[in-house]
């Protein structure tokens, strides 16, 4: 059962008000309430879009990332009246376990994990993760180094910045091998690998 099935019904019913470009190309779609848009953008491919900033490239480009998906989906919901809706940023422990395929280039650099950044959304008491249809919070529960709530225009430098500094510091309390832009590399090898799926 994916987590936002429990959430009441008469909730994920709420439909799709607004007459914003957006919400209009997703009820041309016949995307018309919340179950909809939420299996919606959880079926999209995982792939980086053209213009990190211009959160409607989700929808008109049929991709996104955990963070692009999560801050469209936010933005819809707010454009939407859709209340009770936060969108989080969690730092966790990437490693193979809990993102599987990422393993031989946390192996081959002798590291055990690399601190990432991820989205997903707090509707109600739910944690909903629509980065992939088969995206599972429960598999990052322990994983996750801290959580902060954002809006939907931080997910491009605000949370670039978060996570780098984060990266230095992690790299100079533990002692780690590697410089930043070693480490920088390791990751961006690691989300490609997962681009490629």
């Amino acid at each position: 059962m994916k987590p936002e099935e429990q959430l009441p019904m008469d909730f994920l019913d709420q439909k799709l008000t607004s007459e914003d470009s957006t919400t209009l190309l997703l009820k041309e779609r016949q995307i018309t309430n919340l179950r909809k848009l939420l299996s919606y953008i959880r079926a999209l491919p995982y792939g980086r879009n053209l213009n990190r900033q211009d959160l409607s490239l989700v929808i008109k480009e049929k991709k996104g990332t955990c963070s692009s998906k999560h801050a469209c989906a936010k933005m819809l919901m707010d454009l939407n009246e859709i209340k009770e809706v936060q969108l989080v940023l969690c730092l966790y422990k990437m490693n193979e376990r809990n993102t599987p395929g990422i393993g031989p280039h946390i192996k081959e650099n002798n590291l055990s994990y690399i601190p990432e950044a991820h989205c997903y959304l707090q509707i109600k008491d739910q944690k909903i993760d629509l980065t992939k249809i088969d995206s599972d919070l429960s598999t990052l529960k322990n994983d996750i180094l801290e959580e902060i709530k954002i809006n939907p225009e931080q997910i491009t430098d605000f949370k670039v910045e978060y996570h780098k500094n984060y990266l230095k510091n992690w790299i100079l309390k533990n002692d780690i091998p590697k410089d930043f832009k070693a480490i920088w590399k390791i990751r961006e090898a690691c989300i490609q690998e997962l681009s490629n799926k």
